[in-house]
């Protein structure tokens, strides 16, 4: 059974989470980036995130289509914007069918919003198994014990399913 992480990080959180989580799991792994680079800068990231979540835009990715179907689960990190996912991963989720995976979440925030983001990501993921989620609070800023601990329990359960 192959492992895949889809996820996309503007600052680094979802990515230090991803790159962290492929070498525990062994799984393949796929940065999201859009064609247009999305603005960083304080103000304008959280116009530009409310904006695209608001308007469910899907920005065209550089990465091309993803060969989801030789992949049993599916691992799917996004920051939170806006009580809901980041754009890029509305663009993967529309640009492949993915059916009848088993799926885990994991999610940045800078306080709040997880239960909502998952709830919607579970609504355009569904015809797939949602297996668990996590969420992280700026873990770029440092992981504390709690942290380390979602973490840890995670990516066994992660491990423990594909036994």
């Amino acid at each position: 059974m192959k492992n895949l992480i889809v996820y996309y990080s503007l600052e680094g959180d979802t990515d230090m989470i991803a790159q962290e989580l492929a070498k525990k799991i062994h799984a393949d792994i796929i940065r999201l980036i859009p064609k247009k680079q999305i603005p960083t800068g304080k103000f304008t990231k959280f116009f530009w995130g409310g904006k695209s979540v608001i308007f469910n835009e899907k920005p065209k990715l550089t990465n091309g289509k993803i060969a989801v179907e030789n992949y049993d689960t599916i691992i799917i990190g996004t920051p939170i914007w806006a009580g809901s996912f980041a754009a890029p991963i509305m663009s993967f989720i529309s640009e492949n069918n993915i059916q009848g995976k088993e799926i885990y979440l994991f999610a940045c925030h800078a306080g709040g919003g997880a239960e909502k983001c998952f709830e919607k990501l579970q609504n355009k993921l569904a015809g797939n198994t949602i297996k668990g989620t996590v969420d992280f609070i700026e873990p770029i800023k440092g992981m504390d014990a709690t942290s380390n601990e979602k973490f840890q329990h995670f990516y066994e359960e992660i491990i423990r399913n594909k036994k």
